[in-house]
């Protein structure tokens, strides 16, 4: 692609800020800014402890590269606490299962690098197909298995996914994310090392070369596990 695979990046900063705080404090949301395309070149991480209180932390990582931003998160980390206010998440199943549908085939020079470490099966139009649809639905997982999947793999899982404006355009075009929000359930319901999850995004908007998409990520049992929601740049 344009730059280094995003959803990599945002875990390495994740990882780096969520070891600031104690174990007890997971990660609510990160608001998450792609400043500049991430090259090859080493990466230098630093996380800091914007303010911690009784319930919740805030915390900056940022991505440099030769003495520039390349990424910067925001975010926001909280301990439970008591509450009379409970809503528990909709569950949702797609009537398609992933093993039914055909595995995406990695093309060398066609495909971005990073995708051959993927298990996607799509349930609706690939990108590039020239469709109207504004829904991308499917399954994803680690083409390796790992030994268990944290939230920094979820962060991998999730951005896995192309922009969901790609599956309009005719033909292949440049595009990458500009600024993306993640907002984690907690506690986070489990996801197995082989198993896929269910990804569901729609188009909210799309004018000018800028889309905004929102999207749900689910378990294979259908249990929510996040709320994601992308400001994504075309140049087509």
């Amino acid at each position: 692609g344009r730059a280094a695979y995003g959803g990599l990046i945002s875990a390495l900063l994740y990882k780096s800020m969520s070891l600031q705080l104690p174990a007890d404090m997971p990660v609510r949301c990160l608001q998450i800014s792609f400043v500049g395309p991430v090259s090859s070149e080493a990466l230098s991480i630093e996380s800091e402890v914007l303010r911690e209180g009784k319930s919740v932390a805030q915390v900056l990582g940022r991505g440099l590269q030769n003495g520039e931003t390349k990424v910067a998160i925001l975010g926001s980390f909280g301990r439970a606490r008591d509450s009379v206010v409970k809503v528990e998440a909709e569950s949702s199943l797609f009537k398609e299962a992933p093993l039914s549908l055909q595995r995406m085939p990695y093309k060398e020079g066609v495909l971005p690098a990073f995708t051959k470490h993927f298990d996607f099966r799509y349930c609706t139009a690939m990108p590039f197909s020239g469709v109207s649809d504004t829904q991308l639905r499917g399954f994803v997982k680690f083409a390796q298995v790992e030994p268990e999947i944290t939230t920094a793999h979820l962060l991998g899982l999730v951005d896995a996914w192309p922009p969901t404006t790609l599956q309009m355009l005719p033909q292949p075009a440049p595009a990458s994310s500009l600024s993306w929000t993640i907002e984690f359930v907690q506690p986070q319901p489990a996801l197995g090392p082989d198993e896929f999850c269910q990804y569901q995004a729609d188009i909210v908007h799309s004018a000018a070369g800028y889309g905004h998409t929102q999207a749900k990520i689910r378990n294979g049992a259908g249990e929510l596990l996040a709320i994601s929601q992308q400001t994504v740049t075309h140049f087509a």
